[in-house]
Parts: structure tokens; sequence; C-alpha cells
């Protein structure tokens, strides 16, 4: 039957994935932590201060 076949996997294609499946995790994290220690002051920066901004 057609499409019912399992593909081999390539350790270079599953070296790939794993590759920007972790590149992906650390961006998301990293992103997060700089939003957390620069977006306050930021927003504080940017909206003058009001302290009822959100």
């Amino acid at each position: 039957m057609a499409g019912l076949e399992i593909p081999t996997w390539d350790p270079q294609t599953a070296l790939l994935i794993g590759t920007i499946l972790l590149e992906a995790i650390v961006l998301y994290a990293g992103y997060g932590g700089l939003e957390r220690l620069v977006g306050g002051p930021l927003m504080r920066l940017v909206v003058g201060g009001e302290p009822d901004a959100q």
C-alpha cells in the first residue's frame, strides 16, 4: 500500500533536527530571560514612568 512505508532515518538528518530543536530551546529560554531582565525598565522608559502602565 502506498504511504504506509516507514522511512529510514539518516543519522545526519537526525543530528540536524536535534541541533535545530536545541537551538530553538536555547533561544526561547534566552529571550525569556532577557525579557525578564530588560522588559520592565524598558517599558517604564517607553511609557514615561506611569505607575499603572501595563
